[in-house]
């Protein structure tokens, strides 16, 4: 089942927090930076009630930032898929999180600051994106995969404002919706 909630002003407080305790273990790791993505990362946006963060090294950090979050607790369970990006399991439940080591200027990374940019900047797109979630969590029985593609279009419509090239926007559109037949 997929939980769209309304926007919580708590949201921005706890990614602060989960910020702070990764900074601190970062400290060691050159170039690392803490980025809130994802929808509760957007002022007034509707989103599913986890927050995503983006930590953000140099490719060749990648190996010492995984170690750092493993330290503390983090479970690394590789790229799931996404180039670029390893994914992790907290060591705890709360706040709940999303949390990824991604490899600066990649494509995962462009394309999570973009949607989150354009979004904070355009309410008509922020709309649009709250609707669709909305529309899909209320049908109930969608996996996440079948959400995140047919969520497709409209992050199309507000990455197409980004600088991303229409071959990174088509990459963008397959990762998420595998299925789809692209011109």
């Amino acid at each position: 089942m997929i939980e769209v909630t309304s926007y919580d002003d708590a949201w921005p407080l706890a990614f602060e927090r989960i910020a702070g305790d990764l900074r601190a273990v970062l400290v060691g790791v050159p170039g690392a930076t803490v980025e809130h993505v994802g929808s509760t990362s957007v002022p007034g946006l509707a989103a599913k009630p986890i927050i995503d963060v983006d930590v953000v090294v140099p490719q060749q950090e990648v190996p010492a930032a995984v170690e750092a979050l493993v330290s503390v607790g983090y479970v690394h369970r590789g790229d799931l898929g996404v180039p670029g990006r390893e994914a992790f399991r907290p060591p705890d439940e709360t706040p709940r999180r999303n949390v990824y080591v991604c490899t600066a200027g990649s494509l995962n990374v462009r394309n999570h600051l973009a949607v989150r940019d354009v979004l904070r900047e355009r309410s008509d797109l922020r709309e649009d994106y709250a609707a669709v979630k909305r529309s899909l969590a209320d049908e109930g029985g969608l996996d996440v995969a079948t959400y995140t593609a047919r969520k497709s279009e409209v992050l199309q419509r507000v990455l197409a404002l980004s600088d991303l090239t229409q071959e990174e926007l088509h990459a963008i559109w397959r990762l998420n919706d595998p299925e789809v037949d692209l011109p």
